[in-house]
């Protein structure tokens, strides 16, 4: 309870320090931070800002909070609204604080006409032909080590098994079964989810809302599977390598799992341009099976077939069989390995998300 009172404290000192450093940049205002005491109900706005610019008085009043996730930019705007609407302080400028505010609660600040500021420097506030408008590109450490979490190999099980059908309504133990991780990481995912509101509780269970924003964060966040990658040449081409293919393909770990990756799986979700080079993701024993069915050689001679044997088989709970024996990563899967597989990978990545992961917007 105390440390917790101790890093509201602290939160506040940053905060003031930051909308005072902000306005320090524009001689023309001067300007005095006070603390209000409680005015509704127990409740307070957290700093007020007494303005004086061009021969007229302003007033910023601020809520901070501890994250500026969209879930806490939309409660710190309904609260400030409520507290103008309750004391009649229509011309009182709203103003929220936090320690980051992304681009997607800078969003929900413009929903709600707030100004915001956080502590690295991005910033909007208009007020009596003031304005200003500051963006910081990098990201707090914080904030990407958060990401990096969401988008974890564990992570990335519970998104998987989501984004197969965004509107299903989870409840937690079957969702748990259905990623095969535990109830503990399932309650982790669940809220980050919910801060970023990319997804909602509903009567049956949780279910995405916006997969869309989901999946653009997952894609600049995006790094190829750990692996151990092997590389050979088969002598299989066009038709009597995809003859061999139904005899080798599986996501079952029974007899060792192989499916088609990148390119590959592309062609058969999505055709976008043929690729000379084949990829597969593998287990041991699937990849033994590719090695021995493709007949591989050493790549002296050109390597066209490539096999990444993954560390974390979560990858193979969403596969897809598009045709009788070919299986091959997700749609999902799919568009993230190619958006990272230069211009012509990019170019398919687009092409795929059009065809295949039209969602709501």
């Amino acid at each position: 309870m105390l440390k917790s009172l101790e890093s509201r404290v602290t939160l506040l000192d940053e905060a003031r320090r930051a909308i005072e450093a902000l306005l320090k940049r524009i001689p023309a205002i001067q300007f005095d931070i006070i603390e209000p005491e409680p005015v509704i109900e127990d409740w307070r706005f957290d700093l007020c800002v007494r303005l004086r610019a061009f021969g007229r008085t302003q007033e910023l009043v601020i809520e901070v909070k501890h994250s500026g996730q969209p879930r806490f930019a939309r409660m710190a705007a309904l609260q400030l609204r409520h507290y103008l609407a309750r004391l009649d302080k229509s011309n009182a400028i709203p103003v929220f604080i936090a320690p980051y505010i992304s681009e997607e609660s800078r969003r929900v600040c413009d929903e709600f006409e707030i100004g915001f500021v956080d502590l690295i420097g991005n910033a909007r506030l208009q007020f009596d032909g003031v304005y200003i408008d500051r963006f910081v590109a990098e990201k707090p450490r914080l904030e990407r080590r958060s990401l990096r979490s969401i988008f974890s190999p564990k992570a990335a099980r519970v998104l998987r098994v989501m984004l197969r059908d965004p509107l299903h309504e989870w409840r937690v133990t079957e969702l748990a079964a259905a990623a095969r991780v535990s109830l503990g990481h399932i309650s982790n995912v669940r809220k980050a989810l919910f801060d970023r509101e990319w997804a909602e509780e509903f009567t049956g269970g949780i279910a995405l809302t916006n997969p869309n924003p989901l999946l653009d964060a997952w894609r600049e966040n995006y790094s190829r599977p750990s692996g151990q990658r092997t590389a050979g040449y088969t002598h299989f081409h066009g038709e009597a390598f995809e003859r061999v293919l139904p005899n080798t393909l599986t996501a079952q770990p029974d007899h060792g799992r192989a499916i088609l990756a990148s390119f590959s799986a592309a062609r058969w979700l999505a055709p976008y341009g043929r690729s000379s080079t084949h990829y597969f993701y593998a287990d041991d024993l699937g990849a033994d099976r590719l090695r021995e069915v493709l007949q591989l050689s050493s790549a002296q001679k050109g390597e066209n077939v490539v096999i990444l044997v993954v560390k974390d088989d979560g990858i193979f709970l969403d596969s897809k069989e598009p045709a009788p024996g070919i299986v091959c990563t997700s749609e999902v899967q799919t568009y993230l390995d190619l958006s990272i597989a230069g211009d012509r990978g990019r170019e398919a990545a687009d092409f795929l998300r059009e065809e295949t992961l039209q969602w709501p917007r």
